[in-house]
């Protein structure tokens, strides 16, 4: 199953585990049962602390197998094979389940552990889902340190009929006792803030009780991470307050134009930001989303939605952007119900199907031929009366026999029943409308900057941008800003960094030349 190469690999990191380890798996003798058979055999030979037994019929789905350590029977599951992207889910699962601690702080598994309910949790995936690991290594972590917690992977291709019956059209989906958990990418902390009830109330106590910073960062994308950095070198008190770490970026696939990064992914260079963040002292504040600006007897107050209350003498807002919607009747009512913003996750649920993509830039045309080689035909809308992707995209896309274009177009609907059953478009010359018939529509306009709370308070571009001049400040006093929710032309990763490094100094050149409180 495994080549020699990645059996080598393997081998390596099972050498950390001190405890042993029982596969229990169920299988039959169909060729998916086959294949997890020959994984099995393969992940027995990497370490002698590791048996597998095998059984067929019993409650559980077949093909899957779980993870545990002799005599518990709480460990991981996973229904269909875990290769891919889960495959590092699945070694990660063995390493935890064999004694070797997790990269976590002690605090959040205390919290794990302290759970006092039974939390049985199911998890769709696709294997090419960038997203749908780091949910499914979260519930596996909270499994493995909670006898009271259970999960299970399911890889949609296998179980194509629990797909359907459940209609699932998104990845990652998340299943609690049977009930709709979530849908889309969850950090553990995001998991365990809504199924322990009380932890909100808690953090918005610590939040409230932290004293001044002197440089607070609203974001935690690459322009937060930079601007972070730059401001702990300067050996100022530096927080940094996200929704999620990483941003936008965790959302991207592939990165290809970072200097002196030849090639990674959105998670990979995510986690490396916050890494690097994590080496300096800077008090890092996840799940937490800004929601007022305001100044504060001589110090600026940012408010949260948790109720808590953050004070700084300076502040850098690197809130970035999210996905721009087109606003439709049935864009909202579809969401995950067929309406999609990311191809790679979740075009594999369309395979063999019929699906659109609305934009014509370079994210419309690569979704498109991304999507070509998986469903059955892509129909992309374009409102321009041409498609503005690069030449050698748009060339790649007229070479496709199964996809088909259409410009100067305008999205009208969504249609659909309980999921997407169509779409209609206006051509904007004539004005004739058409209908076509499709199962899943993926939205590719662009993205819209998480300013909206600002409004009355810095002065926003009429695209809602924030206003900066050349040292990243903003119209008021000690406020500075950077990256995609900026004026800053052309929204690049790289863009956005140095964004971030501009406002922390800009900022901390504020604070010198500012009056020091007594």
């Amino acid at each position: 199953m495994l080549d020699t190469n990645l059996k080598a690999q393997l081998a390596s990191y099972l050498e950390r585990i001190s405890q042993p380890v029982e596969i229990t798996a169920s299988l039959d003798d169909t060729p998916a049962s086959a294949e997890m058979r020959a994984l099995l055999k393969d992940i027995a030979e990497s370490s002698k602390l590791i048996t597998v037994t095998e059984s067929s019929g019993g409650p559980h789905r077949t093909p899957s197998f779980a993870v545990n350590r002799p005599g518990e029977n709480h460990g991981p599951r996973f229904a269909g094979l875990p290769m891919g992207h889960e495959f590092t889910s699945l070694v990660l699962a063995l390493l935890q389940v064999g004694g070797y601690p997790p990269k976590v702080e002690q605090a959040l598994l205390d919290q794990i552990k302290a759970l006092d309910a039974d939390l049985e949790f199911e998890v769709y995936v696709s294997l090419t889902c960038h997203n749908c690991p780091d949910v499914v290594q979260a519930l596996n972590l909270m499994a493995v340190q909670n006898p009271r917690i259970k999960t299970t992977m399911i890889e949609g291709g296998i179980f194509q009929d629990e797909i359907e019956e459940r209609q699932i059209m998104g990845v990652p989906t998340v299943f609690l006792n049977g009930t709709m958990f979530g849908s889309g990418r969850m950090s553990l902390e995001e998991i365990i803030a809504k199924v322990d009830t009380g932890a909100a109330k808690r953090d918005a106590e610590k939040l409230n009780a932290k004293e001044a910073f002197d440089v607070l960062i609203v974001g935690g994308g690459p322009a937060g991470a930079a601007a972070a950095v730059y401001a702990a070198r300067k050996g100022i008190r530096t927080g940094i307050a996200s929704e999620r770490f990483g941003g936008q970026v965790l959302d991207t696939l592939g990165i290809e134009n970072f200097i002196s990064i030849k090639e990674t992914e959105g998670p990979k260079f995510a986690l490396a930001l916050e890494e690097h963040v994590r080496h300096y002292d800077v008090d890092i504040m996840n799940l937490q989303r800004a929601k007022g600006l305001a100044q504060d007897d001589g110090l600026i107050r940012v408010d949260l939605e948790s109720g808590a209350s953050l004070k700084a003498r300076s502040v850098i807002l690197s809130t970035g952007a999210r996905w721009r919607n087109i606003n439709v009747p049935g864009e909202a009512e579809f969401k995950n119900k067929g309406v999609a913003y990311c191809p790679h996750c979740d075009g594999p649920l369309f395979k063999g199907k019929r699906v659109a993509v609305i934009g014509g830039g370079n994210s419309g045309v690569e979704a498109a031929i991304d999507l070509a080689g998986i469903v059955g035909h892509v129909t992309l809308i374009e409102f321009d009366t041409k498609l503005r992707a690069d030449e050698v995209l748009q060339r790649k896309l007229r070479s496709l026999a199964n996809v088909t274009v259409v410009t100067n177009a305008q999205t009208t609907e969504i249609t659909g029943d309980q999921k997407v059953n169509g779409l209609r478009y206006k051509d904007r010359t004539s004005g004739e409308e058409t209908r076509v018939d499709l199962e899943g529509v993926f939205v590719q306009i662009g993205l819209v900057p998480n300013t909206d709370w600002l409004k009355g308070t810095v002065e926003l571009s009429k695209h809602g941008e924030i206003v900066v001049d050349a040292r990243g400040a903003t119209s008021l006093p000690g406020v500075f800003a950077a990256g995609d929710a900026t004026t800053t032309p052309f929204k690049q990763i790289i863009i956005a960094a140095g964004d971030g490094a501009k406002a922390a100094l800009g900022a901390f050149d504020y604070l010198i030349r500012s009056a020091v409180p007594a």
